[in-house]
């Protein structure tokens, strides 16, 4: 018994053994298995990742060398050179490229000036021929696009890549470069835009290793040549493809992805760190040695404890058996379909959600051929994706079908091979219902048409802006009131759209829209003149501007009404007018010689001058009303202003009364002399006969003086002195002056010039 015993421990020792190794190799297996998966993930993710990179750059370089190709083919047009300014503009940046991080294109001449600028009609003042693009077409050694080095622009000092094409005389010699520029800023807004994932770089080269952009790494290595490098050789030789080495820069080993740019000399690479890469495997590798390793020490003590290994298998066991019930319960309650479905497209496994979508008990799923599940028609559809998925492509794709119970539904299908060793075992499937995602879209969509339709229907004008005052929207009322069509003003300045003048002195005003989106607030009515963009014709406006807050309170745009108000404002400008003058001779009436006469009397009193008012009423202008009508009449009263006006001095002040009487207010005189003189010059205006509607006729006048300080110190004694003047100029006889000399003396007669000097 004790040999039997002995022997059967030696047996269990090795048989303990065996299975610990055996445990340590499958483990070791799984987690190699494992580490594949990762790497090999992290390879198709960036091969992936850099071939929808390389579709984006090559789709805006075709159009962005369309537009330049455009261009050249303009100017290389001699009858285009002949064309106005504006219209050979017109004509030749028809085709210029708007579209965010491009900025102006520029037209050179053979010297390397610019002599077209798409940004302005006066071209900007300098000279490229210094630039590799402008010496690389002038001597002739490159033809098509060329991609320069990148440079700061010397007009805003950003980095940029110039792209440019040469232009040719009708006999074929070089005329000069058309150059456009992309914002190197914008290669990284691009790359950002994607979710790369931690420690993943995207960086762009020219074909001969100068650097362009490395994102996330800064503008620090922009321009550096890499050329020579053994990294860099390997882009050169191979063209496309995936490789580990250290990295130039920093020596780190990375993974690299890389391919060439569409046609373009520019290579595109994605690289992670391989420590990045392989982080997680890392940490799991280390729990399950650990598992492995005690399963193993496990199974050395088999030998002693037989018993509790057997208890302890079933405990794992039954943990196994729970955590697959929880799996399965798991993915039963997601809201997705969740499969499996082999090379021969026939089921493995399945969730609850297909039972729910497709009436199928998920007991019935395995072994179930796919095409039966879905039918004929949704499998022909689904077909050539599951196709890819098996030649270990990753498929992405919408789809639309309906359930079991007749309700359509949108969904988002994701087909991801399950590879081993480089050979597809199968397909994972997830199916998730994006139906309500859809329906809000839709709505959204309504929205926003409404909202277009809306803002299009308007009578005033509607401008909104970005949070840096970019323009975003003009609406059509905007585009006649400022000039600028609503594609051509996205992304400039508001302040350059929307030019905004002060009334009164032409002085620039701040923007409404500026102001609100700094300030937070809605910005009160103001008004300003708009300068339309190309015919520089003028319209008052009236503009509030409010703030657009996202549902943080943050601004991130204004938008602004502009009323057009200049009807208004001239309206209001006449009625100002017709409240201080006379409607029909347009002279100023009582409201606006009051004033004036206060103001007279001021200035007087402070020079120490005299002052002379002047009464004046028509002789026979009753007889003119009567016989030939009151239009005639009203005729006669404007010629006679004509004549009044240009007997006086501009300083001097010519009002009608009422009727056919007038009033006329000489400041700044000497004495009572030169008050005589303007009144024998008035009598004298009279001499010629008025044309009244081809009637001829003559008319007389009556008139009185009076002088400040002499015959009153208020405007209202002297108007007294002067009117009394002017009816003892009637009863003496008509057309003649009387000036005043007070209250108890007759006036002093003003004898016309014919009859010789008056005295005074």
């Amino acid at each position: 018994m004790p040999f039997l015993r002995q022997f059967f421990t030696h047996r269990l020792f090795w048989l303990a053994l065996l299975v610990s190794l055996g445990i340590g190799a499958l483990f070791a297996r799984a987690l190699l298995t494992i580490r594949n998966d990762e790497w090999n993930y992290a390879a198709q993710t960036n091969d992936q990742l850099v071939r929808s990179l390389d579709q984006g750059l090559t789709w805006m370089l075709d159009s962005f060398d369309k537009s330049l190709e455009g261009v050249a083919r303009e100017v290389s047009r001699p009858e285009v050179w002949s064309l106005p300014p504006d219209l050979r503009s017109r004509v030749v940046f028809d085709n210029s490229l708007r579209a965010r991080g491009a900025g102006d294109v520029l037209v050179l001449n053979a010297q390397g000036n610019v002599v077209l600028d798409s940004g302005s009609l006066a071209p900007r003042q300098t000279n490229l021929a210094d630039r590799d693009y402008f010496e690389a077409f002038r001597s002739g050694e490159h033809k098509g696009l060329f991609i320069g080095k990148p440079v700061p622009s010397r007009a805003t000092g950003l980095n940029i890549l110039p792209l440019a094409r040469g232009y040719y005389d009708a006999e074929g010699r070089f005329a000069g470069v058309v150059v456009g520029a992309i914002r190197l800023s914008y290669f990284n807004e691009f790359f950002g835009a994607l979710d790369m994932g931690s420690q993943t770089g995207i960086n762009l080269f020219r074909s001969d290793g100068v650097v362009i952009s490395r994102f996330p790494y800064g503008d620090a290595d922009v321009g550096r040549s890499l050329a020579g490098t053994p990294n860099m050789l390997r882009f050169q030789q191979e063209g496309e493809g995936r490789f580990v080495a250290p990295a130039v820069i920093d020596g780190v080993m990375r993974l690299y992805s890389f391919r060439g740019v569409g046609r373009y000399p520019l290579i595109l690479n994605v690289t992670q760190p391989a420590d990045t890469i392989l982080a997680q495997w890392y940490r799991n590798a280390w729990g399950l040695g650990s598992f492995a390793l005690l399963l193993m020490l496990s199974c050395l003590a088999l030998a002693a404890l037989f018993v509790r290994e057997l208890t302890l298998r079933q405990q794992v066991s039954a943990r196994l058996r729970e955590a697959e019930h929880n799996t399965r319960t798991i993915l039963n309650n997601m809201p997705s379909m969740i499969g499996y479905w082999d090379t021969g497209l026939r089921n493995r496994f399945a969730n609850q959600a297909y039972f729910d979508w497709f009436g199928v008990a998920p007991e019935r799923m395995p072994g179930m051929h796919l095409s039966d599940l879905l039918g004929p028609e949704l499998f022909a559809h689904n077909k050539p994706f599951l196709e890819r998925a098996l030649q270990g492509e990753p498929q992405l794709f919408e789809c639309t079908f309906d359930d079991v119970h007749g309700v359509a539904r949108h969904a988002m299908a994701s087909y991801l091979p399950d590879a081993e060793g480089g050979k597809v075992r199968g397909v994972f499937v997830q199916v998730t219902d994006i139906s309500e995602r859809k329906r809000m879209e839709e709505e959204l969509f309504s929205e926003k048409e409404r909202m277009r339709l809306t803002l299009q229907s308007i009578g005033d004008a509607v401008v909104s802006a970005d949070a840096h005052g970019a323009v975003t929207y003009l609406n059509p009322v905007a585009e006649r009131l400022t000039g600028w069509q609503a594609f051509d003003a996205a992304g400039h300045n508001v302040d350059e759209v929307v030019d905004l003048r002060n009334p009164g002195n032409d002085a620039a005003l701040a923007s409404p829209l500026r102001q609100a989106i700094e300030r937070g607030v809605p910005v009160e009515a103001a008004r300003g003149v708009v300068v339309h963009r190309t015919s520089g014709q003028r319209a008052q406006v009236e503009g509030t501007a409010s703030p657009i807050t996202d549902r943080h309170g943050a601004v991130t745009g204004a938008v602004a009404v502009l009323r057009d108000v200049t009807e208004s404002v001239a309206m209001a400008e006449r009625m100002a007018h017709l409240a201080q003058y006379d409607a029909l001779t347009d002279l100023p009436n009582r409201v606006l010689l009051q004033d004036r006469a206060q103001l007279a009397i001021a200035q007087a009193q402070r020079d120490g001058k005299y002052l002379a008012v002047m009464y004046l009423d028509l002789d026979g202008f009753k007889a003119v009303n009567d016989n030939l009508g009151h239009d005639v009449g009203d005729l006669l009263l404007a010629q006679f202003a004509q004549r009044l006006k240009a007997a006086v001095r501009a300083s001097d002040t010519v009002c009608r009364q009422g009727g056919d009487e007038f009033v006329v207010l000489l400041p700044g005189l000497e004495g009572a002399e030169p008050a005589c003189n303007v009144a024998r010059k008035i009598l004298a205006s009279c001499d010629a006969p008025f044309d009244l509607a081809g009637h001829p006729v003559q008319i007389g006048l009556s008139g009185g003086i009076a002088l400040y300080p002499e015959h009153g110190d208020t405007f209202a004694a002297l108007s007294r002195q002067a009117d009394s003047a002017m009816y003892a100029a009637k009863r003496g006889g008509r057309m003649r002056f009387m000036l005043s000399r007070g209250t108890d003396a007759e006036p002093l007669v003003v004898l016309p010039l014919k009859a010789g000097p008056a005295a005074t």
